[in-house]
């Protein structure tokens, strides 16, 4: 099924292997949450780093609360987005994991899942529509017309909470 959209913002996922980047994006997209998810394959390839960039005006930068590490190499994928991403990309940084008290899971919660979705939307609209008023164009061949709004909340549908996993 296609869906219609009015505009179409490529954001990436970035972080550690393990912190949840998809269990976070699946969080927002389908209010699903798997604790059997296994890391995805784009962990273990950096081949395709530009590709993967390219086109990309926003980013979010996730770290696990539970695992110091994924913090402190934060700086690391600041640098890969420096080196690979747009100058002007928008980026936040994404505390994850934080239902995890004294390394056990307590709940599953989407605590600021979509919050975080919405501000990073919200952010690369704002930059664009400022850039194409002022210049005319439509930056990154987005074209914005002024007084428009984007509802990146997705209605009441998107809030029914779904079950964590398949059983069958």
């Amino acid at each position: 099924m296609d869906e219609e959209y009015d505009y179409l913002f490529k954001i990436v996922l970035i972080g550690d292997s393990g912190v949840g980047k998809s269990n976070l994006l699946s969080r927002f997209t389908r209010n699903e949450f798997c604790l059997e998810s296994k890391s995805t394959i784009g962990e273990r390839y950096r081949a395709i780093t530009s590709a993967y960039y390219r086109g990309a005006l926003g980013a979010l930068l996730v770290y696990d609360v539970t695992k110091p590490i994924t913090f402190e190499n934060v700086s690391r994928w600041l640098k890969e987005l420096r080196d690979h991403a747009d100058a002007n990309i928008v980026i936040m940084l994404i505390g994850n994991k934080t239902d995890l008290k004294h390394l056990r899971a307590v709940a599953l919660e989407d605590v600021n899942v979509e919050k975080a979705f919405q501000t990073i939307l919200s952010e690369i609209y704002r930059i664009i529509s400022k850039k194409s008023l002022s210049s005319g164009e439509g930056a990154a061949a987005v074209s914005v017309k002024e007084g428009q709004t984007i509802d990146v909340g997705g209605g009441s549908e998107g809030n029914t909470k779904k079950p964590c996993c398949s059983t069958s």
